[in-house]
């Protein structure tokens, strides 16, 4: 794709100064032979880590797991199991015995009826109380008709007369003093205008007003005066510092030598990253050469030794020894099932004769005649007719 394209369309490849192509090669030589007995190390490290954790760690985590399993948690679920439930059982069939049981039988028999019995004395006490109540109500009833009569009365000719001549009387009260408290008013009001806020008033557009303005402009005046004094004197030392220091010194010694170490620092990651793939490589070759020695050595012979002399002498050993132990295992446990089932058979039919002997034979339960049985009768009476069985032709 990039051969088909035109010199005009292709990217332009960056191009590298003296210094990268300089600095490169030594640096790459160096960081390679550093790196590589850190990497053969590292990836001993892995192989040893993980034949360690396939061989020891997972079975002694599950051994761990199953010991703590066996101390911690089986104890608690056998004591739960065979003792707290069945304990707890008893005690909740002991506690309705003794408690639930006792209860009902004294609500039902004892407490229900002396109940009943309250109820029905306090229904007649109440009925009684009624009675007596409704009577003395209606006494009570007529002496407080009389009272309301009277107390009607008294406020319709006595007490509404005087209350009218009273609201009377301080109405013109209060409009006497209402007029009296209105010009007081008035005159208090005209004095404090005239001597007081008048005076204060003219103090305040005359005097104050201009005083106060002529010296806010004269403070913005010195403010302002004061302000371009610092801004001029802040521009020249901004400007003289920034020529002398920071134009010479970033452009004739910071810029230098932070391009230098940018170089110098991308170089030596590109470094570390070529001769960690590299060092990977000859770790590999490494570990491959190691991995093919050890199975010359010791996997080979094992494997050997193995086939040829374990796997004959199994057999051997199979066909001799385990297999007829075997069926010899196998027939002492048919013989026993045999004499197990033997066993329980006599004591089933030794309980069977016991409970005859004791209970006697048990009765059989009567036949029940068929509907076929009950309405038609047997071959020797069977209605003919010429049979005498009827009763218009029986002799």
């Amino acid at each position: 794709m990039d051969l088909e394209k035109s010199p005009a369309e292709r990217p332009a490849v960056p191009a590298e100064g003296c210094l990268t192509v300089a600095i490169r090669l030594p640096v790459r030589i160096v960081v390679l032979v550093l790196v590589v007995p850190v990497r053969m190390l590292w990836d001993a490290l892995v192989v040893g880590g993980r034949f360690l954790r396939d061989t020891v760690l997972r079975p002694v985590g599950r051994v761990l797991q199953w010991v703590a399993w066996a101390v911690f948690v089986w104890p608690w679920v056998t004591l739960w199991r065979y003792a707290a439930v069945p304990v707890g059982k008893a005690l909740a069939w002991l506690g309705h015995v003794l408690l639930v049981v006792p209860a009902v039988w004294m609500y039902e028999t004892v407490l229900t009826p002396v109940g009943h019995a309250i109820a029905w004395v306090a229904r007649g006490i109440g009925a009684g109380f009624a009675w007596v109540l409704r009577g003395l109500g209606a006494g009570f009833a007529w002496v407080l008709r009389g009272i309301g009569a009277v107390l009607a009365w008294v406020y319709t000719r006595v007490l509404t007369p005087v209350g009218r001549a009273v609201a009377w009387l301080l109405r013109g009260l209060g409009i006497g003093f209402g007029a009296v408290a209105l010009g007081v008013y008035r005159v208090v009001a005209w004095l404090v205008r005239h001597l007081i806020v008048a005076p204060a008033l003219w103090l305040y557009e005359w005097i104050l007003a201009p005083v106060g303005r002529a010296i806010a402009w004269a403070a913005r005046g010195l403010g302002w005066l004061v302000r371009m004094i610092f801004t001029g004197i802040g521009a020249a030392l901004y400007w003289t510092l920034r020529v002398l220091l920071v134009l010479a010194l970033w452009r004739w010694v910071l810029v230098p030598v932070g391009r230098v170490l940018a170089v110098v620092a991308r170089e030596v990651g590109d470094a570390l990253g070529h001769a960690w793939r590299v060092a990977g490589h000859l770790s590999l070759a490494v570990g491959r050469f190691l991995g093919r020695l050890f199975r010359w050595i010791f996997v080979e012979p094992v494997r050997w030794v193995y086939r040829s002399v374990l796997t004959p002498v199994g057999h051997i050993v199979r066909d001799t020894v385990l297999r007829p132990a075997a069926e010899a295992a196998r027939g002492v446990g048919r013989v026993t099932r045999q004499a197990l089932a033997a066993a329980r058979e006599s004591a089933r039919q030794t309980r069977a004769d016991i409970r005859r002997m004791l209970f006697g034979t048990p009765r059989e339960p009567e036949r029940v005649p068929l509907a076929k049985d009950r309405r038609e009768p047997g071959a020797a009476g069977t209605r003919t007719l010429g049979s005498s069985t009827t009763a218009l032709t029986k002799d």
